[in-house]
């Protein structure tokens, strides 16, 4: 018996006719009467009646009818849900991110975007530094990652850069380099200067540039406090504890007590903000997230049609 034999016999017994059920199948009227027969002889009873007005299901038919009725709605289901599957609409995702990649306007619109077209997905955010996002993209205990550390290149992980911005000087307020009217600030200026900087195992890649940077400008930066995150170095900078050299987006936190200055240019002193997976082992799900956060990160904003097709 053969998962056809089951949609055959309950067209039939549908439209209570041979030709009727044969047309709506697609097929002629002879080839379904023999399958009918094969079913009925496998069975060891008879299905149908004839009727003057065409078929009728006996007691065994009856029987027999409510449990392929059954049988069909479960291959139905499980063909949707393993349809919604394959198209990312449902699954589970988990997503990394560092303390201040959920800053920047592209991360929070990704994740509010696709909360929307994927309401069915179970989508989970850690706050992970970028080394241990790339130990658990090699674990396969991450999906993707918002990363700023460099990623070696033997790990098996596919890098695509997002935002590189430039750096800003934090100062407390009231500090005699926090004029803005001077223009962008020479960072030996910050060479006698107290810095707060955020410990090197939580924000490696932003903590890397500023040291070398400053060694490039003829100073190693004296480092009176450390804080977690990038964020946490601001209230430090804000209680007057130092200064500290922030990515531009921070700018928009506008805390009270710090002021801010544009640096000039310095080689190599930006940041930047990563997208991270590992490219052969994607589910479905975390595919469709990918490539919306790329056609963000490329000023377009448009619904999958595959995704919204299928939700409809």
């Amino acid at each position: 018996m053969e998962l056809r034999h089951l949609r055959y016999f309950a067209t039939v017994a549908d439209e209570k006719h041979i030709t009727r059920a044969a047309l709506r199948l697609g097929m002629h009227q002879p080839p379904l009467s023999k399958q009918i027969r094969q079913l009925e002889d496998e069975v060891g009873a008879r299905l149908f009646r004839r009727t003057p007005w065409g078929v009728e299901l006996t007691d065994v038919g009856n029987s027999f009818f409510d449990d392929a009725q059954a049988i069909l709605q479960d291959v139905d289901r499980a063909l949707t849900r393993a349809k919604r599957v394959a198209r990312g609409e449902t699954g589970r995702i988990i997503v990394g991110m560092t303390s201040s990649a959920t800053f920047y306007p592209l991360v929070q619109q990704v994740i509010r975007r696709y909360r929307e077209i994927a309401p069915d997905v179970s989508l989970e955010l850690r706050e992970m530094a970028s080394a241990e996002q790339i130990e658990a993209l090699v674990a396969d205990e991450l999906d993707v990652g918002f990363v700023r550390t460099a990623v070696p290149k033997d790990r098996g992980i596919t890098v695509n850069p997002l935002i590189e911005e430039p750096m800003l000087a934090a100062l407390p307020e009231g500090h005699h380099l926090g004029l803005p009217e001077k223009g962008p600030l020479p960072l030996e200026a910050l060479a006698n200067e107290a810095f707060v900087l955020y410990r090197r195992s939580t924000g490696a890649g932003l903590y890397d540039s500023i040291i070398a940077a400053c060694n490039a400008a003829g100073f190693a930066p004296r480092t009176e406090q450390e804080a977690p995150w990038v964020g946490a170095t601001l209230s430090l900078v804000a209680a007057g504890l130092g200064v500290t050299i922030v990515p531009s987006t921070f700018h928009r936190l506008q805390l009270e007590g710090v002021v801010y200055r544009p640096l000039m240019a310095q080689p190599n002193l930006t940041a930047r903000i990563s997208l991270t997976f590992r490219g052969a082992r994607l589910s479905a799900a975390s595919d469709a997230f990918i490539k919306l956060v790329r056609r963000h990160a490329k000023g377009q904003d448009d619904l999958s049609e595959r995704t919204s097709k299928g939700r409809r």
